[in-house]
């Protein structure tokens, strides 16, 4: 019996720390970076510093974290399509995952992607390996005899979309005048009209 509490108590801290990640992204999400401090942070999980500290050294360890936690599950909600549904299908699908995402995390979202930390290299990566996911998941979705390799306009085709993407979800998730399934079929719209005149350039 003596045995098995170490991965109890492992597990309670596992659990925790997903807490207070999950408390990080709303506070990042709904106040800049700069305007968070240590204490703040202690005081919204209601735990000491010392405690804060024992999980995250500091607080950009915290933002860092944070911010990590948001794009894995965004990924997972973008990447989880039937892959023998129609392309066209698996577009929609998880375009409509990800704005899903959007709309249940809007703080999260709005940590990820337009946070307060400028240039800190550790976000930068984030941000940008969330986008090379996405990118790497619409080509693999297009059939192209090299997918590893793919023209580059339309590379930067797809690479200006997914900026469009988050630019309109990040208005989106502010102002909530408009219905999911209208903002989905919208940017799905403005993808197929894109890849069609990128396709008509390559030809």
């Amino acid at each position: 019996m003596a045995k098995r509490k170490p991965a109890r108590l492992r597990l309670d801290t596992d659990e925790r720390r997903t807490q207070l990640l999950e408390l990080g992204l709303k506070l990042f999400g709904d106040r800049a970076y700069d305007e968070l401090s240590i204490d703040d942070l202690a005081r919204a999980a209601k735990i000491s510093k010392g405690l804060l500290y024992h999980y995250f050294p500091t607080k950009r360890d915290f933002y860092v974290a944070s911010l990590g936690l948001a794009a894995e599950r965004l990924l997972a909600r973008v990447t989880d399509t039937d892959p023998f549904a129609p392309p066209i299908e698996r577009l929609r699908a998880g375009l409509g995952r990800y704005l899903a995402y959007v709309h249940e995390h809007g703080a999260a979202y709005r940590a990820l992607f337009r946070g307060g930390v400028g240039s800190d290299r550790e976000v930068a990566a984030i941000v940008e390996e969330t986008r090379l996911v996405v990118l790497g998941h619409l080509i693999a979705g297009m059939g192209l005899a090299d997918p590893t390799r793919p023209p580059p306009i339309l590379r930067v085709t797809l690479r200006a979309w997914i900026g469009a993407v988050e630019a309109a979800s990040l208005d989106w998730v502010a102002e909530g005048d408009l219905p999911l399934e209208s903002v989905r079929e919208l940017l799905l719209e403005g993808l197929i009209h894109s890849i069609d005149r990128a396709l008509q350039r390559i030809r």
